[in-house]
């Protein structure tokens, strides 16, 4: 006889199995709906959402056509093209038609990006035309897309590329202005995150779409005139056809802002083109990166120095002998045979390292010592040798001064510092000193930027930098000046527009090799102002190259001479009344 469950039995056993089963059902919601929340939640969240980057728009870069701006870098409108890589199905076909139609733009690795399941967004091929893009618009690749982005454009081609330097594949500034101001020029790249349906088109509804605006970058006006700009260029690449130099660096500063109207140096690349550069050193910018002996343009410092302290006049002798020994050493002059009782105007006018290692002989009341060393020192570092300027590019030396500790700093040492050997400066450095002894003794921060254009597209100007005053006085200035118009008038002899003030001071230094100076290597170099009854601007001019022999009065002032009568045109400067 079997075994037969009851009616009520069976009644109770069924109950009993709906109740279980209810209880793991809901046990199973609670488990997904509370314990696994997060996790099918951002499950969910893979699947519909998708996040798209805005890009900013990098600021754009004016300079100066006298006091207005105008464009020199721009923008223009490119392609990157994007895939979702859990909708793309035809990978082999859209890595084969970015090989054959727009080739290097792709990224190396798009078979890869492709794969990457977990992502919803992979760039695979950046900067491409609208007709690139178009092309690959008619294939209908599943999951691709593209997104319009600025791409910068040098107009002007290489003028003031050491200056500007410029912005890499990956968006990115390098060297110049580009590097250093990168983050204000590039902005901040907004934000899309849009919720999408099963077939990958957005919703409008829902608390998951957000959109943070971009911040396009900052338009930044630069101080340079482009006029003098290309003048300068022009004069370089004159020089370096007229006497064969490998290398001329010239500058061009206001000398009462510190704002520079024009840097430039050959030879030069074009910014858009920085891929095809062979050798990278090209783009360290010289004037601010090339740290050298400036040789004898030092003497106005020196005399700046000695005059603003009281301890000479230009009037006040000595006895030259085209020749002084300073301990162990032999100093001599490079021109010759202005002997006997010489004054310090000759001294300066003739280049006279004598007349230099005599002043450092009264600074300590007559002998080298400690005391006349740390004069000269810490004038120096008063006009900011042995430190960065601050000008705002990438990639600026500070040049070495040394102290005048015993045993450090000795005599022989600062003799040749007297006259420009035994420290390093770099163009920016000089020439920001230089324009703070002529100018009464103001020392302003160089600066390359003249203002910004904002918003509502007016220009908005910087005010200088003024950094110290009286570091010597009007008269020492006034004197100064005197000094250099009558020496280019007397030795130099050029041929200067009548009646305007345009005075200045060559340089002509060696380059040490393996520890001792090159006998067959020379630095030449000019430096001065022009204007009317006061100066108007300064100009230096730099040039060298590996084994040539360079002479400031023969290479490096006709390149001065070029930019200055020039200027005084431009400027439409009146003569003196």
């Amino acid at each position: 006889m079997g075994f037969k469950l009851r009616l009520p039995d069976r009644e109770y056993l069924l109950i009993f199995i709906v109740s279980f089963i209810g209880v793991l059902i809901i046990f199973r919601l609670f488990f997904l709906q509370i314990i696994q929340h997060d996790y099918y939640q951002n499950l969910a969240n893979s699947e519909q959402i998708k996040k798209l980057t805005i890009p900013a728009e990098r600021g754009l870069i004016y300079a100066l056509d006298k006091d207005q701006p105008t464009k020199l870098v721009m923008n223009e409108t490119v392609y990157n093209m994007f895939a979702d890589p859990k909708i793309v199905d035809d990978n082999d076909n859209i890595v084969e038609a970015l090989k054959s139609i727009v080739k290097e733009k792709s990224q190396v690795n798009v078979s890869e990006l492709l794969k990457m399941k977990n992502s919803r967004y992979q760039i695979i091929a950046k900067d491409l035309t609208r007709a690139e893009a178009d092309q690959i618009k008619q294939k209908n690749f599943k999951g691709v897309g593209f997104q319009s982005v600025s791409k910068r454009v040098y107009p002007e081609n290489s003028t003031a590329a050491h200056l500007l330097g410029f912005v890499d594949i990956d968006g990115n500034g390098r060297y110049g202005i580009e590097g250093a101001l990168d983050e204000k020029l590039k902005g901040k790249d907004g934000l899309l995150q849009s919720v999408t349906d099963v077939r990958d088109v957005p919703l409008t509804i829902g608390n998951k779409n957000i959109k943070i605006p971009k911040k396009n970058g900052d338009n930044i006006v630069l101080s340079i005139d482009k006029n003098i700009q290309s003048r300068v260029e022009m004069a370089i690449e004159n020089g370096l056809k007229r006497n064969g130099a490998k290398h001329i660096d010239a500058l061009v500063m206001d000398p009462y802002s510190g704002f520079v109207k024009a840097m430039a140096s050959s030879p030069r690349y074009h910014p858009a083109e920085y891929n095809k550069v062979k050798d990278a050193a090209i783009f360290n910018n010289p004037i601010i990166f090339k740290e050298y002996e400036p040789g004898s343009v030092m003497k106005t410092m020196t005399l700046a120095l000695a005059i603003d302290r009281g301890f000479i006049t230009p009037a006040t002798t000595f006895l030259n002998t085209d020749s002084i020994k300073v301990d162990d050493r032999t100093i001599s002059n490079s021109v010759k045979g202005h002997t006997g009782l010489v004054s310090m105007q000759d001294a300066y006018t003739y280049s006279m390292n004598t007349g230099m290692v005599e002043i450092m002989k009264i600074l300590g009341n007559g002998e080298i010592n400690l005391s006349s060393r740390k004069s000269l020192y810490n004038f120096l570092k008063e006009l900011g040798f042995g430190k960065k300027t601050g000008i705002e590019l990438d990639g600026e030396n500070s040049g070495i001064i040394t102290a005048p500790d015993v045993g450090n700093g000795d005599s022989v040492r600062y003799s040749n510092m007297s006259f420009g050997q035994g420290l390093d400066v770099t163009m920016i450095q000089f020439a920001s000193a230089y324009c703070t002894v002529i100018n009464g003794g103001n020392y302003y921060q160089p600066s390359l930027l003249a203002g910004i254009i904002d918003n509502n597209g007016d220009f908005i100007q910087n005010k200088p930098n003024l950094k110290k005053s009286n570091i010597v006085s009007q008269k020492t200035s006034q004197t100064i000046r005197d000094m250099a118009i009558f020496g280019r008038k007397t030795y130099i002899k050029a041929p200067d527009p009548a009646n305007f003030d345009i005075g200045g001071k060559t340089g002509t230094s060696q380059v040490i090799k393996n520890g001792t100076y090159d006998k067959t290597e020379t630095i030449g170099s000019y430096i001065g102002f022009g204007g009317n009854n006061e100066p108007r601007y300064v100009i230096m001019v730099v040039e060298y190259g590996d084994n040539q022999a360079i002479g400031g009065l023969a290479d490096a002032v006709p390149v001065f001479n070029e930019i200055s009568n020039w200027i005084i045109s431009y400027l439409n400067l009146k003569p003196r009344g």
